[in-house]
């Protein structure tokens, strides 16, 4: 008899709640450039909605020989850490390696690297310069 029961008695079934906010991922993009341009390229950068960025300034170690090779005569750079959602890197991407072919010592390197997590939701929407979600106190 305790057999039979257990066929009719229908499982559990529990229901997982999608959230149908779809947020934008966000991404480090790191730019290396000359520290002259450092200033130019961070304003840039801004114009794509990076809502925090911070530039770390370095000097190469490369021989002399191999930066006249390279075309690289001053050995002062700045690397520039932005934060930016992940739908604007294309267009970031795109746009840095125009400006680093047409300015005048202006060359430099861009990549992005994904960010797995951020804490609070307030950090995450001030990081993805959704200014409209921000609490204002």
């Amino acid at each position: 008899m305790a057999e039979e029961m257990n066929l009719t008695k229908k499982p559990s079934v529990r229901k997982r709640v999608h959230s149908k906010v779809s947020m934008n991922r966000l991404k480090i993009l790191v730019t290396t450039v000359m520290r002259s341009k450092a200033d130019f390229y961070m304003d840039y950068i801004q114009s794509f909605g990076a809502n925090m960025q911070f530039v770390l300034y370095g000097h190469g170690t490369a021989p002399r020989e191999i930066m006249t090779a390279l075309g690289l005569a001053d050995p002062e750079r700045a690397v520039i850490i932005s934060i930016i959602g992940e739908d604007h890197v294309p267009a970031v991407l795109e746009c840095l390696e125009e400006k680093f072919k047409t300015i005048v010592n202006g060359k430099g390197i861009a990549y992005t690297i994904p960010m797995a997590s951020v804490i609070g939701k307030s950090v995450f929407n001030f990081l993805s310069d959704n200014r409209s979600q921000v609490r204002r106190g």
